[in-house]
């Protein structure tokens, strides 16, 4: 994905830009700015894996000053991204490496004696268990809703699945250990259990009206299909 930016400007010898009154990635060139070396991810696009910022360029998007990013996803290469539209999130490199959700991430952790061989043997359980933010306690019933909601983006067809697959099991190359018949299994389940949870979200919003119904304005059109199938099912 390249973003295209409206407006660059030359940095002066000291590295400043004029225009902005600002270093490529100081402190004056956007509110909380990114700086080269962050780890970052893509929100709504986990299956790039984590991302290394890589080179800032100061830019304007609408106006107001923005940043231009060049982010090396482990998963998918180089991007370049403007920061005010690039859904990105800074993360901790060992909490998103070390969480313990994906199949690649229990297979780190017990790489020699038995237990890495039940990991071995049992790679449904990884495959199959939704992402740790869907139901996080921590976090508001919007953000786990909305996080939920994005899981709807995955597909069991075509390249939605390969993407699925990438994200949930932290391999760069699936197919390299599965089979496509066995991904789309892990799938089924998996969204089954995605289902029943956005069900089970949509119960405890009846305690915030109106909160679901300004979060399902967005969804995909996936989402609404499962909720109408929970519905005829009660």
């Amino acid at each position: 994905m390249v973003c295209l930016i409206e407006h660059r400007t030359v940095p002066t010898k000291d590295g400043r830009h004029p225009e902005f009154g600002m270093t490529p990635d100081g402190p004056e060139s956007a509110p909380n700015p990114y700086r080269v070396g962050e780890s970052l991810r893509h929100c709504n696009r986990p299956e790039w894996g984590l991302g290394t910022v890589q080179r800032i360029e100061p830019a304007r998007h609408g106006g107001i000053v923005d940043q231009r990013l060049w982010i090396n996803f482990s998963n998918a290469g180089m991007k370049v991204l403007l920061a005010s539209l690039g859904e990105l999130e800074r993360i901790e490199t060992a909490a998103f490496v070390d969480d313990g959700h994906t199949l690649a991430d229990r297979e780190r952790r017990h790489e020699q004696g038995w237990l890495g061989q039940i990991a071995r043997r049992r790679p449904e359980e990884a495959m199959t268990e939704l992402p740790p933010a869907a139901s996080d306690p921590f976090a508001s019933l919007r953000k786990r809703l909305e996080f939920t909601i994005g899981l709807y983006r995955f597909e069991p067809v075509g390249a939605g699945l390969l993407n699925w697959a990438v994200a949930q099991s932290g391999l760069s190359d699936p197919l390299a250990r599965f089979n496509r018949h066995e991904l789309e299994q892990f799938f089924a389940r998996w969204a089954h259990q995605r289902d029943a949870h956005l069900g089970k979200l949509s119960q405890e919003c009846r305690n915030e009206p109106g909160l679901f119904e300004s979060v399902m304005r967005t969804a995909p059109a996936s989402a609404h299909k499962a909720l109408r199938k929970l519905h005829a099912g009660r």
